[in-house]
């Protein structure tokens, strides 16, 4: 019946794909098509048969911006939340959650122009509620609502944004973010040193060392902005203008201050003049110390100060190589009031000839009543970390009582992208199973059972131990077919159970994946089993780091 049953719905599903129908809408969720074939009777004018349009039909695939995930690509995933999550730990972090959706109210006006991204869900039962657009709002709510004066968090889990994919860089609508936050009240650079620390040990932890963390002060950025002119409540336009200076020429940016935010050219020539300065912490505040416009900006002056702190502290933890104080910097959200940073590499930047390709892309699509469902063509991969302090957000939510805040987020998806990428050839040799040891029996002739009861036993020991283990699902199984199971698993030691063998107190150790230089193994008691299989992994282990560690950290 199982069998009749199975096949049945493996036809159904095959006749199902094999009609199914692209979405009209590139944005819409995937819809049954159920609904409209029910509604009309399910027979024509000459045989009453059931039309083929009329069948369900579906289109079988992700929604714009999700993506299924591999039991490999969970390997590489799963060891880079790891190797984050163990460096958290050393700085003191503790972990928290927060539900994936919020009050609307709550991320309403905390992004800026990126508002626009966040998914709003249907009223369900009185409530407007979005999906979280990041996990520092949610982080400022929980910190307000738990009367916290002072805490080291960290908090991995998906945020949702519904920007336009370009998958193959990460980019996409549903992806993770990997969260270390400090808030209370510290002395001014001490808790944003040690962030920019974990920022660059994060990082290079996972064999990336090709990469500029970029940083900015929005206390000196705003203060650019009013000595050179800009109105109060135009300083986050142009602020978000600015920002594109890393994606296009000065030119492109300044035509966008001066044509869609209404900024006089002579603002913009001056403005321009500070953004293009970059370099280290010390050598642009040489240049932000000479300038006259800035010497009686209270705002600036503030920031410059606190620069010259950190570029103390930076020193201290000996990571002012991966540093370059860059004044084009703004970061598009609202809520930073200080120090603001983010990670990139060369595959940061979108290809020289974006504008063309993009053009290109969009003309295609449009002749085909669409719009461009993945970007991956025309962008760069973008920053792979950013963060900065945002000391007013927890008072949004606390009737006024700031507690002064700063954090750093990884992109999991974009560093994904790249570390797949360099651990390509590797990873084909990983088993996406962590399977550490097989357990076997050997034997034949009149009176063997194949110790499947016996197998269990050992294998439950090994368990008990903290050992991955695994046996085959069968009573009376050839030797073949056992070592076969073993290689596709991936496990490194054969435990064997020998006919005579074991009744006599032995079992047989054998190290796996040898080939032609392989020997009959070790015999050893029964009793010794754990301490000897414990020695024997230990040994495959390169300076204490397992297989998968190694791939993920590229060594």
């Amino acid at each position: 019946m199982f069998h009749r049953l199975s096949t049945n719905i493996s036809r159904s599903l095959i006749r199902t794909m094999s009609t199914a129908i692209p979405v009209a809408a590139a944005d819409a969720a995937v819809v049954p098509q159920a609904k409209a074939a029910s509604a009309t009777p399910s027979s024509d004018k000459k045989g009453g048969k059931k039309s083929k349009k009329q069948e369900q039909q579906f289109l079988l695939k992700t929604p714009k911006g999700t993506k299924d995930w591999s039991d490999k690509d969970m390997v590489i995933r799963e060891g880079v939340f790891n190797s984050l999550t163990d460096l958290f730990k050393r700085h003191g972090g503790v972990t928290i959650d927060t539900p994936v959706f919020e009050l609307r109210e709550i991320l309403t006006g905390k992004y800026g122009e990126d508002s626009k991204l966040i998914y709003n869900l249907e009223d369900q039962g009185g409530e407007l509620t979005s999906l979280r657009y990041d996990l520092t709002v949610p982080f400022a709510r929980f910190v307000a609502s738990n009367s916290i004066s002072s805490i080291k968090r960290f908090h991995i889990a998906k945020v949702y944004r519904r920007d336009q994919p370009a998958m193959t860089k990460g980019r996409m609508r549903e992806f993770y973010q990997c969260d270390f936050d400090i808030a209370g009240n510290y002395d001014i650079m001490v808790p944003d040193s040690e962030i920019l620390n974990i920022l660059c040990e994060g990082l290079t932890g996972l064999g990336i060392n090709d990469f500029k963390v970029k940083l900015n002060h929005r206390k000196i950025l705003d203060g650019i902005f009013e000595a050179c002119g800009v109105k109060e409540e135009d300083v986050r336009k142009v602020s978000s203008a600015v920002d594109k200076l890393d994606k296009a020429p000065w030119e492109a940016v300044k035509k966008e201050m001066v044509v869609e935010k209404g900024q006089p050219e002579e603002v913009a020539d001056k403005i321009g003049e500070f953004v293009k300065v970059n370099g280290t912490i010390r050598e642009v505040l040489e240049v932000l110390k000479a300038s006259e416009l800035l010497s009686t900006n209270k705002s600036a002056q503030q920031g410059i100060e606190e620069m010259g702190v950190l570029a103390d502290y930076v020193d201290a933890f000996d990571i002012n190589n991966f540093l370059r104080f860059d004044l084009s910097l703004a970061r598009g959200l609202d809520y930073y009031t200080g120090l603001i940073y983010e990670a990139v590499t060369e595959a940061s930047a979108p290809p020289a000839n974006a504008s063309e390709l993009k053009e290109k892309a969009q003309k295609e699509k449009a002749s085909k009543d669409g719009e461009v469902e993945d970007a991956s063509e025309y962008v760069g991969v973008g920053s792979i970390a950013a963060g900065g302090r945002y000391d007013n957000l927890v008072g949004m939510f606390s009737n006024g009582k700031s507690i002064p805040c700063v954090g750093i987020s990884f992109g999991i998806e974009r560093l994904f992208s790249i570390i797949k990428a360099r651990a390509a050839k590797g990873l084909e040799n990983i088993s996406p199973t962590q399977t550490e040891v097989y357990v076997m029996a050997f034997g034949g002739g009149e009176g063997w059972n194949g110790f499947l009861k016996e197998r269990m036993t050992v294998t439950k020991k090994l368990w008990e131990a903290g050992i991955n283990t695994e046996y085959l699902f069968k009573s009376k199984a050839n030797i073949r077919k056992q070592f076969d199971a073993a290689e596709k698993s991936g496990a490194k030691i054969a435990v064997i159970l020998g006919k005579e063998e074991y009744p006599a107190g032995k079992l047989r150790i054998k190290v796996l994946g040898q080939g032609e230089d392989s020997d009959e193994g070790e015999l050893i008691n029964t009793d010794d089993l754990l301490s000897y299989v414990n020695q024997k992994l230990e040994s495959f282990n390169q300076d204490g780091l397992d297989e998968i560690s190694r791939l993920v950290k590229g060594l």
